[in-house]
């Protein structure tokens, strides 16, 4: 499926969308240039799931948690790490195991990690319209803005 969204409030209120339809265990992998959009479509997730902390990006954290919600969100930033063989170092399957949905940007550095993951490709058509893409998982056919 595929929708552009015009503002970041718009890119957020689809990542609410797509939340309220996620199961525990699903991972979310994004795909965009640096600033097209991923945190804030992950700020949208966040609070679908019903979590009210503030979201920022986990670009030198790694992982940022959010516990708060019906479902707990591990936002990953693979920016700096070479391979999926970092990923599995910091305990990726742990955080697999504790039942949340993991989104993971930059996950084209850890590809072989993300088999069955949802894709969510993002474009950023210019400084606030982005084509959103959602491939894999579930029919998502009935989401909207």
């Amino acid at each position: 499926m595929e929708l552009i969204t015009k503002s970041p409030e718009e890119t957020e209120k689809l990542g609410a969308a797509l939340a309220e339809k996620l199961l525990p265990g699903t991972v979310i992998a994004y795909r965009g240039d640096l600033g097209a959009g991923k945190t804030a479509f992950t700020r949208g997730l966040a609070r679908g799931l019903g979590c009210r902390e503030q979201v920022t990006s986990p670009t030198y954290t790694i992982v940022n948690e959010y516990l708060g919600g019906r479902l707990p969100l591990f936002h990953f930033d693979m920016y700096r790490l070479s391979s999926a063989d970092d990923l599995w170092d910091i305990g990726w399957e742990d955080y697999l195991d504790r039942g949340g949905v993991c989104a993971v940007e930059w996950s084209e550095n850890v590809m072989d990690a993300m088999e069955g993951a949802i894709t969510v490709s993002i474009a950023k058509l210019d400084d606030t319209t982005r084509r959103i893409t959602i491939e894999g998982g579930d029919d998502f056919a009935d989401l909207s803005l």
